[in-house]
């Protein structure tokens, strides 16, 4: 998030307005906050390198935590605001992170966490206060420190974590090449591309910033002089009013955003001007084909889908004149070299499903984490694969049909399921426990577990609720499941591998895909 010359050029133009508030912050005064953070982040020992993680919600302190680390060489974590407290020490403790930084609102959650993280030298809060030891006050931790750069800039980037199957989140590590922090990697250069950036767009952000894709696309707007709408929570008709109203032409979304806006009456959703959009892009989910359909009928073909992951292994992408001559592909391959391959790591004919492989695009291993980095890479270790199952049409277009990690999407966010199986089967009264997802028409897929039951206890909705209390407890309410179903035993191999696939497959009768 370094804006380099826009700070001089446009030092007054806003770096990003806050939807709600209407809060607005140039890029002068943006800069300043980022320099002084940068220079409270060296006062804690942290060098190049070093580590530091974000856990809150959007806020009108956000885009500075990540600039600091953005020119001071460091990797910056940002941390599901949701988490539990346990799961957020362990992404601390994992990352190696010396600084905490949070919000008020996220409070309680990171000081438990933090009685769990001996290494973290000082938790800053931006919003409120300071207990007179490890944890301090933003503004009164910078107050006496320089607004102008360290002497030491240099280019840092995001460490951001990917769940695995085995349910742990993973740190998704980037060489750092020792460069000034206007230094465009390739990746950047390439996204930047993809996204059709320029100077003088305005983007509007309406998803939670501690996701990958658009903590990026933030990033690379402050780095072309943008001004950047920042939502602090997304609703449908406040989003169209946010268009209208800023003349915004860059967004990128996901498909559940899509229909809940399609779901507005009429007369809600066509009163607002949309047509300064030059291109939304969604990505996170594959978007239903009726869903993308009516989107293109509304907006026009400035819709733009890619498929990616945060480990750019490689990238797909189609343009709306594309998707509508292949509808249901997430494109054609832009970066990596795609192979469909079956269990053998054998090549599969055109319209056959296999598992999706790249040789790997860009660099990357999972921070401290040798053993599932080899996981996800071929055995000759050239070709890298996140699970995805899917087939190449006779033009070249991927189209995804399953994933064989179970993996849900659920709005756009991805959910592995071990964690919440892991969880379940430590309660006294479940024998056996499946968790995976199900058809949602809004969410695209909804969290399901199917739960055997120790003898002598009884099916039924109390039940359930206690089984979805308990996770709760332990877990984000994201990863819980919305609703339990009982079976009298759950499929199992002779080898004791639960064949997971015969109970999910029920509930997606009647679907061409077990993607939505």
């Amino acid at each position: 998030m370094y804006p380099g010359r826009y700070v001089r050029q446009h030092p007054d133009k806003p770096a990003f307005i806050m939807a709600d508030s209407g809060e607005a912050v140039s890029y002068a005064e943006y800069d300043r906050r980022c320099n002084r953070l940068a220079h409270l982040l060296r006062a804690n020992g942290l060098q190049h390198r070093g580590h530091y993680s974000v856990f809150m919600e959007n806020n009108n302190r956000y885009l500075e935590c990540c600039g600091a680390g953005d020119r001071t060489g460091l990797y910056n974590t940002c941390i599901n605001s949701y988490l539990t407290a346990g799961e957020l020490a362990y992404i601390v403790n994992n990352s190696e992170s010396r600084v905490l930084i949070t919000s008020e609102s996220r409070r309680a959650v990171a000081l438990e966490a933090l009685e769990h993280c001996p290494d973290v030298v000082s938790c800053i809060v931006v919003d409120g206060p300071g207990d007179g030891g490890k944890v301090v006050n933003l503004d009164e931790a910078v107050a006496a420190l320089p607004d102008t750069p360290v002497a030491d800039e240099r280019l840092g980037l995001a460490m951001l974590y990917s769940s695995g199957t085995t349910g742990r989140p993973k740190g998704v590590l980037r060489p750092m090449p020792d460069k000034p922090p206007d230094h465009n990697i390739p990746l950047y250069t390439f996204l930047m591309d993809l996204w059709q950036y320029r100077e003088g767009m305005i983007y509007l952000s309406p998803a939670p910033l501690y996701h990958a894709a658009p903590n990026a696309a933030v990033s690379f707007a402050l780095r072309f002089g943008a001004t950047v709408i920042v939502m602090e929570h997304f609703d449908a008709e406040h989003y169209l009013q946010l268009v209208e109203r800023y003349q915004v032409t860059h967004t990128q979304l996901v498909p559940t955003m899509f229909s809940r806006m399609l779901k507005l009456s009429d007369d809600v959703r066509l009163k607002y001007d949309v047509s300064s959009l030059e291109i939304a892009i969604h990505a996170a989910a594959p978007c239903p084909v009726k869903i993308k359909e009516q989107m293109i009928d509304w907006w026009g073909p400035i819709i733009f889908e890619y498929y990616g992951a945060t480990e750019g292994l490689g990238f797909t992408a189609c343009n709306s004149e594309e998707w509508l001559a292949h509808k249901g592909s997430v494109g054609k391959v832009l970066l990596g070299d795609l192979h469909i391959l079956d269990d053998d790591m054998q090549p599969l004919p055109l319209g056959t499903p296999g598992t999706v492989w790249f040789k790997t695009a860009t660099e990357f291993q999972y921070f401290n984490d040798p053993e599932r980095t080899a996981e996800a890479r071929s055995p000759d270790g050239t070709m890298s694969t996140v699970g995805d199952v899917g087939y190449i049409d006779e033009d070249n277009y991927l189209y995804l049909t399953d994933r064989s990690t179970f993996m849900v999407i659920s709005g756009g966010v991805n959910i592995y399921p071990q964690e919440c199986e892991d969880l379940l089967i430590t309660h006294p009264k479940v024998a056996d426990a499946a968790v995976f997802g199900v058809p949602n028409d809004d969410l695209g897929e909804e969290v399901k577990a199917a739960i055997e039951l120790m003898p002598g206890h009884e099916p039924g909705d109390a039940m359930a609720e206690e089984l979805i209390a308990f996770c709760r407890e332990h877990l984000a309410h994201l990863k819980c499941p919305r609703s339990i179903d009982f079976e009298d035993t759950l499929p199992r191999l002779p080898t004791g591998k639960l064949y997971k696939r015969q109970l999910r497959d029920k509930y997606w009768q009647g679907h061409k895909s077990r993607i939505l």
